[in-house]
């Protein structure tokens, strides 16, 4: 099996998180990491193109036959975290830090694309690899795909490495299911005017900071009573910034937050309701109030047939003890994977590496957040069986040539 090349890899996997681990950049411009990534394309000879937008790039592996064409993504993106892991490996960019496992996946993606492209000759069809920015922006993968990446695609296949689903599952566990599996993820922006005084005649002014707690208090109303309780939601502020000195009432407060949803209908509730009852909460205290709304991805929808492969892959590789088809209710957590399985079927899973004795159970986008790197092969060759059997005839569950 091509696949089994992978164990093989797992050396070369662990150094290569390990170097991408040291140089983490945020956001859309990450100059040392594609040029990493592109290093090791062409040293496996595999041809690829940058996007004109950002450090994104796009990869492609000819198969020896005519065929479909599979796609799989990676994000390169890091976080503003400052790195507390005492480790030999730990970043060299100080306030950043890949503290959610995008470092594994390019590893992981990269490995695959050496296996594949090695045995090219016997796949029919081809392989796209989409090495993406900005996943945690929730600007890559829609920016990847106005580029055109999409185009001629049948189906596309991503996974997410961690303890995302729980820290209890155990390390190498790979869990996909059909299906809804993540949240929309959106921002917003409440920027609240009063009248600044001095904090003794409290009288002669009107108080930003009174309303912003108001406004925080309020809102916490319309998950409680105005969304159904069999339709999960979440509205989290997550930052303000108000004031300027302890005795005096500041002119302005700006606050922002995000919220989840599994729905479109409930996304857009949340957000209307959002705007509605900050300006009136504003106006009830003589001040004002404006929202901004900043539209993430939304839900993150697996393909019933899809998931059914990837999990079928997953067990070839990792043994049907290790494999979870079925979750009790989606993580809302979000992913802008979102975007491409708005475009072709496909499915996104998820690769535990929790590992309590390996300090691996640690929450993401924590400055301790680590992985267990012995499974870094696993989700190799995942990606590379999804690929075999995909391109050379796969017809559903149980059902496959090659």
């Amino acid at each position: 099996m091509m696949w089994e090349m992978c164990r093989k890899l797992q050396p070369e996997l662990v150094r290569m998180r390990r170097e991408l681990h040291q140089i983490p950049e945020v956001g859309d411009v990450l100059p040392k990491t594609r040029a990493y990534v592109e290093e090791k394309l062409r040293e496996y000879g595999i041809a690829y193109t940058e996007n004109a937008s950002d450090s994104g790039l796009v990869a492609v592996i000819e198969g020896g036959r005519p065929g479909a064409c599979v796609a799989f993504r990676a994000d390169m993106d890091a976080l503003p975290i400052e790195e507390e892991n005492e480790v030999e490996y730990k970043s060299c960019h100080e306030g950043a830090m890949h503290a959610c496992g995008h470092d594994s996946h390019m590893a992981m993606l990269l490995g695959a694309a050496k296996v594949l492209n090695e045995h090219r000759a016997g796949l029919s069809g081809s392989v796209r690899l989409f090495f993406q920015t900005n996943e945690e922006g929730s600007r890559g993968a829609e920016r990847m795909v106005k580029e055109g990446c999409m185009e001629g695609v049948d189906a596309v296949f991503g996974t997410h490495i961690g303890c995302i689903v729980s820290k209890d599952i155990p390390s190498g566990t790979v869990i996909v299911s059909p299906g809804c599996c993540m949240a929309s993820f959106d921002k917003f922006i409440i920027r609240i005017k009063g009248l600044g005084c001095h904090g003794s005649t409290p009288e002669k002014g009107v108080d930003p900071i009174n309303i912003a707690a108001h406004i925080i208090i309020n809102l916490q109303e319309v998950v409680a009573r105005e969304i159904a309780a069999v339709k999960p939601a979440v509205l989290t502020i997550g930052m303000i910034n108000a004031g300027f000195a302890y005795n005096a009432i500041p002119t302005e407060v700006t606050m922002e937050g995000t919220i989840r949803a599994l729905e479109e209908d409930v996304r857009q509730q949340l957000a209307k309701r959002i705007a509605e009852i900050s300006r009136a909460t504003a106006e009830t205290f003589r001040g004002s109030a404006e929202t901004e709304m900043v539209w993430g991805a939304p839900p993150v929808v697996n393909d019933a047939g899809m998931a059914a492969l990837a999990a079928d892959c997953a067990r070839d590789v990792a043994g049907a003890d290790k494999v979870i088809d079925r979750i009790d209710a989606p993580n809302m957590g979000g992913e802008d994977f979102a975007y491409y399985l708005s475009e072709k079927p496909g499915a996104f899973m998820f690769l535990s590496s929790s590992d309590h004795a390996k300090m691996s159970d640690i929450p993401h986008h924590n400055p301790r957040f680590n992985i267990d790197e012995d499974v870094l092969w696993e989700g190799s060759a995942v990606f590379v069986r999804i690929a075999e059997r995909f391109l050379n005839g796969y017809k559903g569950a149980g059902e496959h040539k090659g």
